[in-house]
């Protein structure tokens, strides 16, 4: 397992597993198998209503809570310092822990300009001790600069839509500049073809791996957080199988010259949905 050190000196395994579109039935299962197959990170959110199942699929398991880094997120619609406060307990009582590792915005929704004031309740729990780290979700530049010039705690990650297909990396540079971490959501781009792309394929076929593990590689060798997403248990194995084999520059290079700009999500400037 591969660890980042956050801005604030927190570690973070670099590899975790997300629960986006998940069941709550079907989390805990899911996040069992994660846990047995070694994943100690996992990302859920309020609006993904498995918070639950992950919390009971953390309860039965054997991993102390210590060596966990559970990252859930407030929604839209808690926007707001008092909201977004009772918000965070509400996900601490459903999770059933003392403290998340990782509280995140879900998004911006500019529209609404009350980001920066949900960022601050997220500080007063970081200055609390109820979480270890704090950040965001689908943040543009703007968005975080204004974070930089409004408010007193960094964010430690920016969550957002990252695949071969939309690169992100005029983000990731100035997220990097920052001493922010871009972690990736759909990192295998759900419901493109990217798994399909014949550069991919072929890198696969050379390593033994499948286009998935290539992809997940990706990510790590660009200082990226990935949380893939699986309810499949071989699959979520395979996910972390990713450990064993390294991508050349020339390899790298060729995954970056497959970037379209394309987007599977909305773009967070147009996401005010509440």
């Amino acid at each position: 397992m591969d660890y980042v050190t956050l801005n604030n000196g927190l570690k973070m395994p670099q590899l975790g597993f997300g629960v986006w579109q998940v069941e709550n039935d079907e989390a805990t299962p899911a996040v069992s198998t994660a846990l047995e197959v070694g994943y100690r990170s996992i990302d859920t959110a309020m609006i993904y209503a498995n918070e639950d199942g992950v919390g009971k699929a953390i309860d039965k398991s054997n991993v102390p809570r210590e060596e966990l880094f559970i990252t859930t997120k407030v929604w839209n619609s808690d926007h707001g310092y008092e909201n977004t406060l009772k918000a965070f307990d509400e996900s601490l009582e459903r999770l059933g822990l003392d403290y998340v590792d990782l509280y995140l915005i879900h998004w911006p929704t500019p529209k609404f300009d009350d980001y920066v004031e949900t960022y601050k309740a997220l500080e007063k729990l970081y200055n609390d001790g109820r979480v270890k780290a704090i950040g965001v979700c689908n943040f543009h530049i703007e968005h975080i600069q204004r974070l930089l010039d409004e408010c007193d705690v960094l964010p430690a990650v920016n969550q957002v839509e990252c695949h071969p297909y939309l690169q992100q990396t005029e983000l990731k540079n100035f997220c990097e500049k920052n001493n922010i971490y871009l972690e990736a959501w759909s990192p295998l781009m759900q419901g493109g073809d990217v798994l399909n792309n014949d550069v991919i394929k072929g890198i696969a076929d050379k390593y033994g791996k499948t286009p998935a593990q290539v992809i997940i590689r990706w990510h790590l060798h660009s200082d990226v957080i990935v949380i893939p997403k699986s309810v499949t248990p071989s699959r979520i194995r395979e996910n972390f199988d990713v450990f064993d084999f390294e991508l050349t520059e020339e390899e790298m290079a060729q995954i970056a010259e497959l970037n379209r700009d394309e987007r599977k999500g909305p773009d967070p400037n147009d996401m005010n949905k509440r």
